[in-house]
């Protein structure tokens, strides 16, 4: 079996599993979402984000619950997984294994913590790796990008979690931020930081894209941003293609370099991707569409894997 090269900087079958699929179920099970086990290693998957998302209106105890119930579900699937699924957890765990998908815990907005650094380091040593600070709405950390109209940026309560999360080498993720809070959080930390699923404002005017100051202000941090397949944030119209993916992935590699994109699939939170990317058993189709693109071999490894490696690399260091 080749050595899994693909990285993806987001997915939402962790929800799934504790929301809508049947008790008991796992990652190594046959899943009608976008993505399994035996899918991931199948399509060359070597590396996955796996979101810890909860409803920001449901309130933070029972959203904690629910995280709480997600990691679990992620550790039972390490579990059962018979040594091809293992959790990411230092830099040594991001180096590509063969047969084996190294699965990192992501918390998607921080609602549920309350500005609580304890919390935040148990979060830690059960597995977490990264973490948004906001989902789409405003919390008591920050701005969310769909939420923004105070124009308010990270609160006290935002800059003692992010101090927190670059002591833990936790990755810091900006997709959902709003735009202030996307500079407070540059200004508050260092070292690269992740767009872990969002694409270019220019070329799709919406408030989950990246303008091309921030992709600007990302890649000098020596970030990378993973291209979210949700036809809402690549096209005005209800349907993409792989065509339209790759004009946000050129459109950074012109403005930064190729060294600063990456993948953020969305796989199983979105409704709508690309035509002929319909699954991670579609990743083919992506391979072949850089290629035709005319990006070069160390670009289009850089891109499906490599930079996102690299990034996480120098964080959990």
């Amino acid at each position: 079996m080749a050595i899994p090269s693909i990285a993806d900087a987001h997915c939402d079958t962790l929800m799934l599993l504790v929301g809508e699929r049947p008790k008991g179920s796992s990652l190594k099970d046959r899943l009608p979402g976008h993505l399994d086990l035996d899918r991931l290693l199948a399509a060359g998957v070597g590396l996955q984000f796996f979101a810890l998302f909860t409803e920001p209106s449901h309130g933070s105890e029972q959203n904690l619950r629910r995280i709480l119930e997600m990691i679990a579900q992620f550790h039972r699937s390490v579990a059962v997984s018979e040594g091809r699924l293992y959790p990411v957890l230092t830099a040594a765990d991001v180096a590509p294994q063969e047969g084996r998908v190294g699965g990192l815990l992501a918390v998607e907005g921080m609602s549920s913590i309350g500005g609580s650094v304890e919390i935040l380091e148990v979060m830690h040593r059960l597995g977490v790796r990264s973490a948004m600070l906001t989902w789409n709405e405003r919390n008591s950390l920050a701005d969310g990008a769909l939420d923004q109209q105070s124009g308010g940026g990270l609160s006290h309560e935002g800059k003692r979690i992010v101090a927190a999360m670059q002591r833990l080498h936790m990755a810091l993720d900006v997709s959902h931020l709003g735009e202030r809070g996307f500079w407070d959080l540059l200004d508050s930390s260092e070292g690269p930081v992740l767009a872990s699923h969002s694409n270019v404002r220019a070329l799709r005017d919406h408030a989950r894209n990246l303008t091309d100051e921030q992709i600007k202000a990302l890649a000098a941090r020596g970030g990378v941003i993973g291209m979210n397949f949700y036809t809402q944030f690549l096209v005005d119209t209800e349907t993409a293609t792989l065509g339209n993916l790759l004009q946000h992935i050129r459109h950074i590699a012109d403005l930064v370099g190729a060294q600063h994109v990456g993948l953020g699939s969305d796989f199983d939170g979105i409704s709508a991707a690309p035509e002929r990317l319909q699954s991670v058993e579609d990743y083919p189709n992506l391979r072949a569409a850089l290629e035709a693109a005319g990006f070069s071999a160390s670009e289009r490894a850089g891109i499906l894997g490599g930079n996102l490696r690299r990034v996480l690399q120098t964080i959990l260091e």
